[in-house]
């Protein structure tokens, strides 16, 4: 009854965990250039060269670029959401 439960356990620890790797694999896969990114250190750009796994980001009003690993990307924002974001604020 013990092993069940450890293994059941096990279970719901690991799949959960695979998914969100899966799906954070998938997202690192997708980018591509003019993407707007922002990295684990919170500075958001957009996505200007990609080069093996090394991404280069152009940040701030000029467009200074910085190089980041590709691993270094938390995520892809979603620029149809700003675009109508920025739209209703406008009005």
């Amino acid at each position: 009854m013990l092993i069940i439960m450890m293994i059941v356990l096990l279970l719901v620890m690991i799949i959960p965990q695979r998914k969100r790797d899966k799906k954070i694999k998938d997202m690192l896969a997708s980018i591509k250039v003019g993407d707007r990114v922002r990295t684990i250190g919170g500075i958001y750009g957009t996505v200007t060269n990609i080069k093996d796994d090394i991404i280069t980001i152009s940040v701030g009003p000029d467009k200074a670029r910085l190089v980041f690993a590709r691993g270094a990307i938390a995520n892809v924002e979603d620029v149809a959401v700003e675009n109508t974001m920025e739209e209703s604020n406008s009005k």
